[in-house]
């Protein structure tokens, strides 16, 4: 095979690479501000709201603020719970911390078999009705939460990824270049392999 034909051949298969790469960058980004914006959206028209600096002067076990929730939950004193992050923050250093401080641990299916196994009408189901609602509203704002930090989380890795793609065609693309500019430098009769009879 001559060398310009080599030449040619792989660098129009080097070509339809930075096409793919160029593509497939465009969607991740696309993917990644998709994802992105919606749980920023979502989370913006729930208006929760992380506990005020003030809050967090004196922690104390079994109040608003625990001194476990200080390194995590701290860091966003005061701001709204608007990103991936912060929602994973609020639902495992906050709201989980509160549930496992109530009776049962807060786990929502052992309160609703308490409920259930309780008299009907007396003092002690209608307690643990009571409680098996909060337990159910703190563990589904939970979940929701943590649906929210996981689509946050596939957005930061398509944005990393839609920028790979793109620094890969680049690299592609210059390697495209060279090859195409060898070729116009390989004499026209040059050989890709010349074997030479023993």
């Amino acid at each position: 095979m001559q060398r310009r034909v080599f030449d040619l051949l792989a660098s129009a298969g080097g070509l339809v690479i930075v096409v793919v790469l160029v593509v497939a960058g465009a969607l991740l980004m696309w993917g990644a501000s998709f994802a992105n914006s919606s749980v920023h959206d979502q989370l913006a028209k729930q208006e929760i709201f992380f506990p005020s600096t003030a809050a967090f002067a004196h922690p104390k076990a079994g109040t608003e603020i625990t001194p476990s929730m200080i390194p995590s939950v701290s860091q966003y004193a005061g701001q709204q719970l608007l990103t991936g992050t912060q929602a994973e923050v609020y639902a495992n250093d906050f709201i989980a911390v509160h549930l496992s401080e109530m009776p049962y641990h807060g786990v929502y299916a052992t309160v609703s078999n308490a409920a259930r196994s309780a008299k009907p009408g007396s003092a002690a189901a209608a307690k643990l009705s009571a409680l098996e609602t909060t337990t159910f509203q703190g563990t589904t704002l939970r979940g929701l939460l943590l649906e929210a930090y996981a689509f946050g989380t596939f957005g930061a890795i398509a944005l990393y990824a839609g920028i790979a793609s793109f620094v890969l065609a680049g690299c592609m693309a210059l390697l495209v270049g060279l090859g195409f500019w060898h070729s116009r430098r390989v004499p026209v009769d040059a050989e890709l392999l010349v074997l030479k009879a023993a």
